[in-house]
């Protein structure tokens, strides 16, 4: 009897333990989707600390040359200090989860919306294999120019078996990761902007920076993008137009 006692004891225990594992990780799925209702909840706190603050908007401050998309982050901070928000978004990658908020048109109208981290992790993981090749090498492992010094990548020299590419927050396709004549690199969205441009109206013109076709009408932005424009009803590099 006495050994029953031990033995249920014991498996009171595992259950607790494994209870406590468990737990983080049905939250941390909560936090893998973007949540309309946070996205709408942080809008609508830049909206307040906007109209508090005559115009400014809560964002950290970042390097002048920093790309477009990345450059306003928003401050969750700023917006507690103020008691615009009494928590972090659990979406937030500040509590855990998979997205940056970010800003677009901050001085006229800004609008709230995510950068989906696992594409920054998966341009960190190309970039610490392009690192290691360029240590050896003078020049990137070019491949083929697709634009005005924009190429593919011959990821068989950095030891991939294939090609790098993110998962567009978008469509889910295989968006390609590229690299211009400096060896920087970027995601290839031109697969989204076709659809995007077949799918919403628009009046952009040759010269014109597409991506916010993008920005506009989801709720993300096109992180580490090239700019894009438009010529005879597609996408090309801005470079190319």
């Amino acid at each position: 009897m006495k050994y029953k006692y031990i033995r249920l004891f014991l498996m009171l225990c595992v259950l607790a333990v494994l209870s406590g594992c468990l737990y983080p990780q049905g939250e941390l799925a909560k936090n893998q989707s973007p949540n309309e209702a946070q996205l709408e909840m942080v809008q609508s706190a830049v909206d307040q600390y906007r109209e508090m603050k005559q115009g400014l908007v809560p964002i950290k401050t970042k390097d002048n040359d920093t790309p477009i998309f990345q450059k306003y982050l928003v401050d969750f901070s700023l917006l507690k200090e103020n008691n615009m928000i009494t928590e972090i978004p659990g979406t937030a990658y500040e509590n855990g989860g998979l997205y940056q908020y970010t800003l677009i048109t901050p001085e006229e109208n800004p609008k709230v919306k995510l950068i989906d981290l696992r594409i920054t992790e998966e341009i960190r993981s190309v970039n610490v294999k392009l690192d290691i090749y360029r240590n050896e090498h003078l020049y990137p492992p070019f491949k083929e120019e697709i634009g005005e010094g924009i190429y593919t990548i011959d990821y068989e020299k950095l030891g991939l078996d294939t090609a790098p590419h993110v998962v567009s927050p978008y469509s889910k396709e295989n968006l390609p990761i590229i690299m211009d004549v400096e060896g920087n690199l970027y995601v290839d969205y031109r697969i989204d902007l076709l659809n995007a441009l077949k799918e919403y109206e628009h009046n952009y013109q040759n010269g014109d920076d597409i991506r916010y076709l993008l920005a506009e009408n989801s709720p993300f932005v096109p992180a580490y993008s090239l700019p894009y424009t438009i010529h005879s009803g597609e996408p090309v590099f801005m470079n190319d137009k």
